[in-house]
């Protein structure tokens, strides 16, 4: 008898979840009005909002926070993250931020300005706000087959490349602020970038004289993507995969929320020092000195540790299979979700899902709340209030695909609480039909609405 798969990890430390019932749920969600960001988490059974910081150290990236030297400049702790770093990426100068979106701000306050066109592969919510709130223009240049869940391409998240080069041929030179390539492309269906279409674009990039950079969130991910999916990389460490990955940029984004495995911290990473320099005085203003920038050290050397844990092929086979075996669940009950399965999460179609309520009545938005009223399941909606508005018009923009993404935190649900999860889709799906109205807006912010809007429940 074969012997099944199990985790390559053990539990140490468990953490009790409340259990409520359908009446106190619907009061809940009422008066967080209808933004699951607004929910308290006590009041979530099963939290898949985001895998962002929501991931369990391990014990050695705790015993590395007991170590953290906490001086205000030239740390140690800086300096073994510097070492990390250069080591897993290959970037030789970095500067730390708190997050991942602290990393755009401060590096696109150097790269992008009123005016400039920023293509790329789907630009994620905090990337395309900060390239917005610039009066700047994200253009998106993601492959077609990302737009149908069904087709069968093991790299939906790649550019088109002849998009792209329409874009960088059509733009002015001084207006053209740099490609940003998101791996895994997380709008997409976290969905991967494969090594040929990033080689692509450095070539693009080249000819045109553009600044290429990329958005790293989940870049282990994508490295054990093309391992086992890109002919000619089934023998390599994920590690020389991802270090082949950023030799064909520029600068990168990090929020070592997600593969990093940590519950804060980000960085950017250069190749050029003078960029690096420009940088740096943003990193002082907005951040703090450019040897710690918003995280301590303590933060810094579990961030070190966990970019070695992440980039484990043992670890991500693991992390990913279990995303696919929830994927596997949902599907097989008829649900329609984005295929093939990407790193960190399922993604819902929720137009397919729920076909008669239409967009302007946010129906992503809707099932997710429908999955909470459920089961206490807190996920995340990518459709139109994420989309947010056209920044000259005001109109609501509303993209291809109306999606609910469940995302995965690392090494902290079981198979169980999968399983949980998938039966609580598969029930909503069954009475769908009595899902008649959507949502509408009672406020929202003017920009990146969906963390603080407040909606109610059309009847």
């Amino acid at each position: 008898m074969n012997l099944p798969y199990c985790e390559p990890h053990k539990i140490k430390t468990v953490e009790s979840l409340k259990r409520s019932t359908v009446s106190e749920r619907r009061e809940w969600i009422r008066e967080a009005s209808y933004n699951l960001f607004n929910l308290r988490s006590e009041q979530v059974f099963v939290d898949l909002l985001t895998d962002s910081g929501t991931g369990a150290m391990s014990d050695r990236q705790w015993a590395a926070i007991m170590t953290g030297d906490e001086s205000y400049a030239g740390a140690s702790s800086y300096y073994t993250l510097k070492e990390a770093i250069r080591d897993i990426t290959g970037f030789e100068y970095f500067l730390p931020t708190h997050q991942g979106r602290a990393a755009e701000n401060v590096l696109f306050s150097v790269l992008v300005k009123e005016g400039d066109i920023v293509p790329g592969n789907a630009h994620f919510d905090t990337t395309k706000g900060h390239i917005e709130f610039r009066k700047a223009v994200a253009v998106d240049c993601t492959v077609e087959t990302a737009r149908d869940i069904f087709a069968d391409d093991p790299f939906k998240g790649n550019v088109d490349l002849g998009r792209l080069e329409k874009v960088l041929k059509e733009t002015p030179r001084e207006k053209l602020g740099c490609i940003v390539m998101t791996v895994t492309n997380n709008t997409a269906g976290g969905q991967p970038v494969s090594m040929a279409n990033l080689r692509g674009v450095r070539e693009l990039a080249d000819r045109y004289g553009a600044t290429v950079i990329i958005d790293s969130a989940r870049f282990a991910e994508n490295a054990y993507f093309i391992k086992t999916r890109e002919e000619g990389y089934s023998e390599k460490s994920i590690r020389d995969i991802a270090r082949e990955m950023f030799s064909y940029s520029d600068v990168m984004t990090m929020s070592s929320k997600k593969d990093a495995i940590v519950n804060i911290g980000g960085f950017i990473g250069f190749r050029d020092k003078e960029l690096f320099r420009r940088a740096s005085t943003y990193n002082i203003m907005f951040e703090g000195f450019i040897t710690y920038g918003g995280m301590a050290g303590r933060d810094m050397n579990a961030l070190a540790t966990g970019l070695y844990e992440g980039t484990d092929c043992e670890y991500l086979e693991s992390r990913i299979r279990q995303v696919a075996r929830l994927g596997e669940k949902i599907a097989s009950a008829g649900v329609p979700v984005q295929q093939p399965f990407g790193g960190h999460a399922i993604f819902i179609d929720a137009g397919r899902f729920l076909p008669h309520i239409p967009a302007g009545e946010f129906p992503a938005q809707r099932l997710a709340v429908e999955f909470y009223l459920e089961g206490g399941i807190r996920s995340a909606e990518i459709g139109t209030l994420m989309a947010d508005r056209d920044p000259v018009t005001r109109e609501n923009r509303h993209p291809e695909l109306e999606l609910v993404r469940l995302a995965v935190p690392r090494r902290v649900y079981t198979d169980n609480h999968m399983d949980y999860v998938a039966a609580a889709v598969g029930n909503v799906f069954e009475r769908r039909d009595r899902i008649t109205r959507g949502l509408a807006i009672k406020w929202e912010a003017p920009i990146m609405r969906h963390f603080t809007i407040e909606l109610e429940l059309l009847h």
